[in-house]
């Protein structure tokens, strides 16, 4: 097999308290670009930002759960503070986008059919800079969750998408699941069809706007390595931060988020968890408000996580800008 361009990408790790990887362009050392950098931002949830309220409502758009204050937004103010201004032809990261997503469109509420553009079509011919995470949800990481988690697989979560790996097995044996037999190889497969998704994407920018430079923008670490730290709730919340899963696949959880990082070509540093963590916990309350209900947040970066990303993603743009 062909190894994925991603694995070319350079590499650079920045704490999160979870943490937080970005890779860039392998040639990020260039011309210095005008004066204006025109930037297309692209993703799934983690780059819309997820549980963040105010959320964009352009009609067709509602239910991608964009953040008006997403990472995107906070690092080209940032970037702006450096005198790097960038001129942003679109946002078009979307809740729950695969990474095919990026050239198909994706469906919104299954049999709907309410529709939102595949992502390549933000990009033109003079873009410079392509910003975004996606993976998480190719490889099918809530769908592990799910395997891992009683409550999870309620009908009260049913908007967390996907099903168990294997609804038969019970959570409390996913450890065991994952790391042997059918859940290892449904593991593997996944993975391999995020590389080869990803060497596309990458194709598909270098293609559309052959004068861009990508930054892949890799997930926060959740689990800390000291799982104990996951054991009691976070002040002011009732429910454990990672819910019902079970400690020993706590472990396992960690390295295939990891392993999810090592295709993007990241490594990640240690998590610090704690009162001050920058990721909301698994069924803590975010942000979003649909009439009396509260959405879960999911795992995703809170306001302060949201900050963290949007430091670093202003960072790693300024340096392969070469500003």
């Amino acid at each position: 097999m062909r190894a994925p361009r991603v694995r070319r990408l350079a590499a650079a790790a920045v704490a999160l308290g979870s943490c937080l990887a970005l890779a860039g362009h392998a040639n990020g050392a260039g011309a210095a670009p005008a004066d204006t950098v025109p930037a297309v931002f692209f993703g799934d949830s983690y780059t819309a930002g997820f549980g963040i309220a105010p959320y964009n409502q352009d009609g067709s758009r509602d239910l991608c759960f964009q953040a008006k204050e997403n990472y995107p937004a906070v690092a080209t103010r940032r970037l702006a503070d450096k005198g790097i201004t960038l001129d942003v032809q679109s946002d078009v990261s979307c809740g729950g986008a695969l990474v095919q997503h990026f050239w198909e469109e994706q469906e919104l509420l299954p049999g709907t059919g309410l529709n939102v553009p595949k992502q390549q079509d933000a990009l033109k011919q003079d873009t410079q800079l392509a910003v975004g995470s996606m993976g998480g949800n190719t490889l099918g990481f809530t769908r592990v969750l799910k395997q891992c988690s009683d409550s999870l697989r309620g009908q009260q979560h049913a908007l967390l998408p996907g099903e168990p790996v294997d609804g038969d097995q019970p959570a409390a044996s996913c450890r065991e699941f994952f790391e042997s037999g059918d859940g290892k190889q449904w593991l593997d497969d996944q993975f391999e069809r995020v590389g080869w998704d990803l060497e596309e994407l990458l194709d598909r920018i270098h293609y559309f706007a052959p004068d861009a430079k990508p930054v892949l923008v890799g997930y926060p670490r959740l689990i800390p390595a000291d799982t104990a730290k996951c054991l009691t709730p976070a002040p002011g919340q009732t429910e454990l931060p990672l819910a019902d899963i079970p400690q020993d696949a706590l472990p396992v959880l960690d390295q295939i988020q990891k392993r999810l990082n090592d295709v993007m070509k990241k490594a990640a540093a240690d998590a610090e968890g704690g009162a001050d963590r920058g990721i909301g916990g698994l069924l803590e309350n975010s942000q979003i408000e649909i009439g009396d209900y509260r959405l879960p947040g999911y795992a995703h970066p809170n306001d302060k996580g949201r900050d963290i990303q949007a430091e670093h993603v202003a960072d790693k743009v300024e340096q392969i800008l070469n500003r």
